[in-house]
């Protein structure tokens, strides 16, 4: 049975997040930033916020360790929006084809609670989605099942029936353990075309016509 629902990530699929945007405008040089990112304010503490810890609480704690850093730390809360990178090239451009066409649209994405509304300010086209579970709301992660066994239980539908798009092979593998089709986005051409051979989205020819 092909799917009939899609349902999409958000960081790495629609919007380009990387705090590195932020600390190249803080720090000296690439190595630099590649250093402080390692070392200081890390992949795996950024997931704490996504995983719903408060910002004040992550960033007290880290100063504390690395007083001598507070400033560059505090200013991973201040200046959060300058790691936005803009969105994806094409994505949106399919979402809207997608919910133009009927298609039900929905959103499972690992991100703060506390910085996910700064970004539905800057990205209007997080609106369109039906159901959007937002990891820091529900205290749950991906690639774990309950967010998205959750996502399944709220929006009333089964795994088999959604084709769920991330860019992290983790998140995939749960998806597709639960039953989900999947897409591991690489471009938003690459996801067109699966999107078309699965009858979800026609061919702008088809669809101009």
């Amino acid at each position: 049975m092909n799917p009939s629902i899609v349902v999409f990530d958000i960081g790495g699929v629609l919007i380009d997040w990387n705090p590195a945007y932020l600390y190249r405008k803080l720090l000296s040089d690439d190595v630099a930033v590649s250093a402080f990112l390692s070392d200081i304010c890390t992949g795996a503490w950024n997931e704490q916020f996504d995983a719903g810890r408060p910002f004040a609480d992550g960033i007290a704690e880290l100063t504390a360790r690395h007083p001598e850093q507070a400033e560059l730390i505090e200013a991973y809360w201040l200046r959060w929006h300058e790691m936005l990178g803009g969105e994806i090239a094409g994505t949106a451009e399919l979402l809207g084809r997608l919910k133009a066409g009927g298609v039900p649209v929905h959103a499972i994405s690992n991100w703060s609670a506390e910085t996910f509304p700064r970004a539905r300010e800057i990205f209007p086209f997080l609106d369109v989605f039906e159901v959007l579970v937002v990891s820091g709301t529900e205290k749950l992660v991906k690639p774990h099942a309950p967010i998205f066994e959750r996502f399944l239980e709220r929006a009333g539908v089964r795994a088999e029936q959604c084709l769920f798009i991330d860019d992290n092979a983790a998140n995939i593998a749960t998806a597709a353990a639960l039953g989900f089709h999947t897409e591991h986005f690489r471009s938003a051409e690459v996801l067109e075309a699966r999107l078309i051979s699965l009858g979800l989205l026609a061919r702008e020819t088809e669809a101009m016509g």
